[in-house]
């Protein structure tokens, strides 16, 4: 038997991965592992709204404040345009005369509000650790060793890449550098038909429900079509065969807020509330969008209930910060959560008052913080990339 009292210690380094894991290191073409400098306000300090209004007042026209949908009401009512993330992207590019773009938002979004803004307008990112759960899903590393994959099955010439609006911008440049097109939750079928036009296979990045349920639900595809690339597991997890057999290659991806909804809580809501209408976006799993009585978008979410008769019951499987908003916007309608369980998206919550304040207070002092720029050789190929989905039919 082998003394362990006496052995000597093994000689492990610990890989960056398991350093990363540990919170010792960043990961620089990662959406985490980033601080967050400077001296924030505290949260209890009653005078942070006044803070905030001063601070905004101050800059004027210099500054525009941008607020995605899944923000809470106290950064919120700061924002000049709510929207989603490429709405919010849109509406900066068609301000040129701000100097500042403050996007209440998380990483991703504000690298695409870089990308289509002026050389001269700085987006800032009140809370630099903002980012986001699925696009931290696929880095750079792991896509360029997919197409390695795609390329020795003999089919890479046959993929088109589609990537979600909800990916870094190096996923935007490697989609824009090997043909392929952005899209949001509301044109994926476009985004895909104008793909098969130009391939036979689709790879899409980086969230896999996103993906199958488009091909599914919207194009006639069959679950068998979809194969799921892990780029944990050697070759994705998938033999040469299935990779061809293959229509839609999805990475495996997903968003946190949204995986969580489950059939059970479609059930459970129907059960509960009799007559309800259970609408949810398409980031959830596939048996939840085929339950569902309505599947779209945040901006398609937000529209069905302005248009719903008084006296409908809804419930929504979506973000809980825009749950509870468009709930108190039509009192006359009872919306509730899909999901029993409480579930915000916690890196968007990251962007909060004392964030907000202390980089509007610093704008106004002078000082330009926690500023979002997207290197000149990523922002074209990503760029190319987006511009193809604004071209759509």
């Amino acid at each position: 038997m082998r003394d362990v009292t006496t052995a000597q210690p093994l000689d492990v380094q610990p890989t960056p991965l398991a350093l990363l894991l540990l919170g010792r290191e960043a990961d620089p073409r990662s959406e985490r592992g980033v601080e967050c400098p400077g001296d924030l306000p505290s949260p209890s300090d009653p005078d942070l709204v006044e803070r905030a209004r001063a601070a905004k007042e101050k800059l004027g026209d210099k500054v525009f404040v941008l607020g995605h949908h899944y923000q809470r009401d106290e950064v919120i009512q700061f924002a000049d345009v709510t929207g989603d993330s490429f709405k919010l992207a849109r509406d900066a590019a068609a301000r040129p005369e701000a100097e500042y773009i403050v996007f209440c938002g998380v990483h991703f979004m504000a690298e695409s509000a870089d990308i289509l803004t002026t050389d001269d307008q700085k987006v800032v990112l009140p809370d630099l650790a903002a980012g986001c759960s699925m696009a931290d899903m696929a880095t750079a590393e792991q896509v360029a060793e997919c197409w390695d994959v795609l390329t020795e099955a003999g089919i890479a010439e046959q993929v088109v890449p589609v990537s979600y609006m909800n990916s870094s911008a190096d996923i935007k440049a490697f989609t824009g550098k090997h043909g392929g097109t952005i899209c949001t939750s509301s044109n994926a079928k476009r985004a895909l038909d104008w793909a098969f036009e130009q391939g036979e296979k689709v790879l899409f990045l980086p969230d896999q429900h996103l993906g199958r349920n488009t091909a599914v639900r919207e194009m006639g595809m069959t679950l068998e079509d979809c194969v799921l690339y892990n780029p944990h597991k050697p070759n994705g997890g998938l033999t040469v065969e299935e990779l061809r057999n293959a229509k839609m290659i999805l990475w495996r991806g997903h968003c946190s807020v949204h995986g969580r909804f489950s059939l059970d809580s479609v059930e459970d809501v129907r059960a509960r509330i009799p007559g309800v209408n259970v609408l949810v976006h398409p980031e959830c799993k596939h048996e939840v969008v085929a339950a569902a009585d309505y599947v779209g978008s945040t901006e398609y979410i937000i529209k069905t209930l302005e248009a719903a008769p008084a006296g409908s019951k809804w419930a929504i499987g979506t973000e809980l910060n825009l749950v509870r908003r468009v709930a108190a916007a039509h009192p006359d309608k009872e919306v509730v959560f899909l999901d029993k369980t409480v579930c915000f998206c916690s890196t968007m919550n990251r962007i909060d008052l004392p964030h907000l304040v202390w980089a509007l207070e610093s704008l106004a002092e002078g000082k330009l913080v926690n500023r979002i720029e997207v290197d000149k050789d990523t922002e074209s190929f990503a760029k190319l990339a987006l511009e193809r989905m604004l071209a759509l039919p």
